[in-house]
Formats: structure tokens, sequence, C-alpha cells
């Protein structure tokens, strides 16, 4: 039931990311507020290395694999647009994978990640706290570059009654 409550939260920054990511132009997506700032690319590749990395073999190898060169993805590297929601899609696919094959006892678990022990509860909840972090920094570039006005994600402002009234209309597609 745990490990189901933080699927249902992964998938809720997913979609939430996705919507706001849909609203871009191409340029947009490599767009900076400043020039040492992420674009939507640089944390779309982030977030798609960081998962990437973090679940390839959750309960036995360490978190930060040899494969991941972090700091490669700040670097602006302009990959095709295609080629970037796929290497998202991949990760996020993977991740959600290897979380529907754990059950609530696995969380007690000692896994590793960067050399640090943890418990996989411990290692999730950095996780789903690591990528609401960089969704809000997504939605806010999408939203500043947005010509037209902005369609809320989530409850839009002066509806809050409406949605006390339907609240299961905030829940993303799969959960």
């Amino acid at each position: 039931m745990l490990i189901a409550s933080y699927a249902g939260e992964f998938r809720r920054y997913r979609s939430l990311a996705e919507r706001a990511t849909a609203a871009l132009s191409p340029n947009e997506w490599h767009r900076r507020l400043q020039p040492d700032g992420n674009s939507v690319a640089t944390l779309v590749q982030h977030l798609a290395g960081n998962l990437a990395s973090r679940f390839a073999d959750l309960l036995h190898t360490d978190g930060e694999t040899s494969a991941r060169y972090r700091d490669r993805e700040f670097d602006d590297r302009r990959e095709p647009l295609d080629a970037l929601q796929a290497h998202w899609k991949r990760s996020w696919d993977h991740m959600l994978q290897t979380l529907e094959g754990l059950r609530d006892s696995d969380l007690t678990r000692t896994i590793t990640i960067r050399r640090v022990e943890m418990t996989v509860a411990e290692a999730l909840a950095r996780s789903v706290a690591h990528v609401a972090y960089h969704t809000g920094q997504i939605v806010l570039l999408a939203q500043t570059f947005q010509e037209a006005p902005w369609q809320s994600l989530s409850v839009p402002r002066g509806r809050s009654m409406e949605y006390l009234a339907a609240p299961h209309l905030e829940k993303p597609p799969g959960s």
C-alpha cells in the first residue's frame, strides 16, 4: 500500500511536468532565465538521468551508477527533442516498473546511493522530493515562457471550492 502511494506521487509529478512541457515550443525547451540557470531541457535530462541511475538495480547496487555522468546532464547539449523525450519516458517507465516489483516489506531494506546507506523508504522519499523540486522548476519555466494565458495544471485560482467538491479530478492518469 505504501509503495502504491509513492508510485502515485511519482505519477502525479510526471503528469505535471509532461503537461507543462507540452505547452513549450522547441526553442523554449532550451531557453534559460539567466546564463547559468537551467533550461527545461536541462531539467528533463537531469531528472531522466537521476531516475535511470537510482532505479537501475535499486535493491542490489549503488544507485549512483558508473554509467551516469551527472555533471553532463547540466550541459546544454541541444539534444533532439524526440531523443530527450524518449530518454525521459524510458527512465520514468523503468522507475515505475521497479516500484511495481516492490512490496511494502522492502521499505525497511537497506540500500546504497552514492555510497551512503539508507532504507528504501528513505530513498523513495528523497526521490519524490527531488522530482517535486525539479517539476516545480519545469512548471515555472513553462508558465514564464507561455505567451497565451496559462492553463493551471492543478487547482486554478478561485476554484478551490469546485476542487473540494471533486478532488478526484486532480489525480493523474494511471493512479
